[in-house]
């Protein structure tokens, strides 16, 4: 699943690629993926142009003339740009054509992705955007904020990490990564953090992403790159898809377990 990581390189890398650009055709093979009435996102999409992309979380948000394009990979959820005469291949469900005769390509094995346009007035009362918490490379996020959020909460701190609403853009790669980092079982309780082990979470998640997004995310089965970028941090993952394998500090043998339904992988010699 594309994380915070991950979504940021597809940011900049669309960047450089699509901006200014003005949309002569919509196509939309699956029409699902898309909130709003389809008639209406095609007449607000053609002849409009995107003039920058930003991020919140998890969430692609398209700059257009008077309105956002959000966008919300999922699970599987890629963008392609090809020429407008390539063949349309299966799972590209909604195509944006340029006037220079090159594609947008909305690519989603799963047609979990979710895409709706708003008036730019709008953007910040869209459910998926306004509930989003603080990112994790924020300077905004603080160990008091977490501590708030954390400690009247009689859920697994794997759990805890993953809610969007409290830290927006952590998926469960780096979960994973940033508890292990922290020294904090993916198990322990939120009621029982300590302040000084939100701060050790708080210092870990913005040196990981940070590095994540400088190596272009990280390329697993379930998420590789569509833009010809391959993400590098996988390298640097120390416990996330390792069970079974030494732990790189301590040689203990590294666990798998599920919280939530998530795989979740851990060191229960270096995280307490």
């Amino acid at each position: 699943m594309p994380e915070i990581a991950e979504v940021e390189t597809v940011r900049n890398i669309l960047k450089q690629k699509i901006l200014n650009k003005k949309i002569k055709k919509v196509t939309i093979i699956y029409g699902k993926i898309i909130e709003n009435d389809l008639d209406e996102f095609k007449k607000i999409m053609t002849n409009n142009t995107f003039h920058d992309i930003k991020r919140r979380g998890k969430w692609l948000i398209f700059e257009l003339d008077n309105h956002y394009l959000l966008s919300h990979l999922r699970m599987e959820g890629k963008y392609f740009i090809k020429r407008s005469d390539e063949e349309i291949e299966k799972h590209e469900h909604i195509i944006f054509t340029f006037t220079d005769n090159t594609d947008l390509r909305y690519h989603d094995t799963r047609k979990f992705g979710v895409m709706a346009v708003v008036k730019k007035e709008d953007l910040e009362n869209y459910e998926g955007i306004k509930k989003q918490g603080i990112e994790p490379i924020s300077d905004e996020l603080t160990k008091e904020y977490l501590y708030d959020n954390f400690h009247k909460r009689n859920l697994p701190m794997k759990t805890l990490l993953l809610d969007q609403t409290i830290i927006s853009g952590l998926g469960n790669i780096y979960a994973d990564e940033v508890l292990f980092a922290s020294g904090v079982l993916p198990t322990k309780l939120g009621k029982d953090i300590s302040l000084s082990e939100c701060e050790r979470i708080l210092v870990s998640a913005k040196e990981i992403i940070e590095k994540a997004i400088l190596n272009g995310g990280t390329t697993i089965r379930s998420y590789t790159s569509s833009l010809g970028v391959t993400g590098r941090f996988q390298q640097f993952l120390k416990v996330h898809k390792r069970e079974g394998m030494p732990c790189l500090e301590c040689n203990n043998t590294i666990k798998r377990i599920k919280i939530g339904g998530r795989s979740t992988y851990y060191c229960d010699n270096c995280q307490k």
